[in-house]
């Protein structure tokens, strides 16, 4: 098939049925988002921020200037729908993340504008909210409260996942949280087609959805400051909060024995699917997500033993 835009590229990703052994007989099926052509799941996230944008009219093309707190992901979604719409664009990441993703999104035609590390996300997304009201025609889709974030997800993810299914039984669904969007999006939907659907949400060590103090962690794109917005009305069965050295031991793990090149978010989600698996009834059939690939952080270190 011959395509046109790299935006035809974005999503129908693989689910893969994870050639390890498993307890309780269950298996793991990982849907592969570091195939979407940006690298990762926020590539859907990137592409629906702007077209929406646009049919809302608070996007004019060629005209107005995007201004997003990102840790990377959703920078480099946004900024490849962007170029579609030759709109300028502006991210504000907090220092501590990948250089690999800012350079990416540099490539991609962005400008780069950091904050402290010690202000964490909430920081970044004060810096670009006080951008924009110097920046004529700017507009903030703010990732972390815009209801298209979850939207997305209900739209595209889920319903590819029930496709990939094809009928076949789904136990639980095991998924990182950062912005919740991803997550909460993509339980709506298969909850809506397995009605007894397990969610199991995962975070690192460092965030605060089971109660633990807020503090820096190593794996990057899950882990929240406060509770997502998106949660609200959402039920979720259980929160795995999973180690920086177990997550990953799982990356290293995957490419060793798996040929997969897997982020350290993807990382925490294998672990989490592992100890989920022990806990439910045996045969069972849990979907979660890898997020991205391990190319955008190797600068830091990412297959380096403990």
């Amino acid at each position: 098939m011959i395509y046109h835009s790299i935006d035809q590229l974005i999503g129908h990703t693989p689910l893969l049925d994870l050639p390890i052994d498993v307890p309780n007989s269950s298996r793991i099926l990982a849907k592969l988002e570091m195939q979407n052509p940006g690298g990762s799941v926020k590539d859907r996230l990137g592409l629906e921020i702007i077209e929406e944008g646009i049919r809302q009219g608070r996007i004019i093309a060629n005209h107005t200037h995007i201004i997003e707190p990102t840790a990377g992901n959703t920078g480099i979604g946004i900024a490849l729908a962007a170029q579609k719409y030759h709109l300028p664009v502006t991210f504000v990441v907090p220092d501590k993340f990948s250089p690999e993703k800012q350079a990416i999104m540099k490539a991609l035609g962005a400008t780069i504008i950091n904050t402290p590390s010690d202000a964490g996300m909430k920081g970044a997304a004060v810096k670009a909210k006080a951008l924009a009201k110097q920046t004529p025609a700017a507009y903030v889709p703010m990732q972390f409260t815009n209801p298209v974030n979850p939207l997305t997800y209900e739209r595209t993810l889920g319903p590819e996942i029930i496709a990939d299914l094809a009928g076949q039984e789904l136990t639980a669904f095991v998924a990182g949280a950062g912005t919740g969007g991803t997550f909460a999006g993509t339980a709506r939907a298969l909850r809506a087609a397995y009605p007894d659907l397990q969610a199991i949400a995962v975070e690192p060590e460092g965030s605060i959805l089971n109660g633990g103090p807020a503090h820096q962690h190593r794996t990057e794109g899950i882990g929240v400051e406060m509770i997502p917005p998106f949660f609200k009305g959402l039920k979720i069965n259980q929160v795995q909060t999973i180690a920086d050295h177990d997550a990953f031991r799982q990356v290293r793990r995957a490419a060793a024995e798996l040929g997969l090149l897997i982020g350290s978010s993807s990382g925490a989600a294998l672990q989490a699917s592992l100890n989920v698996a022990r806990i439910l009834p045996k045969h069972s059939t849990i979907v979660t997500i890898f997020p991205d690939g391990s190319d955008r952080y190797l600068g830091e270190g990412i297959y380096d033993k403990d």
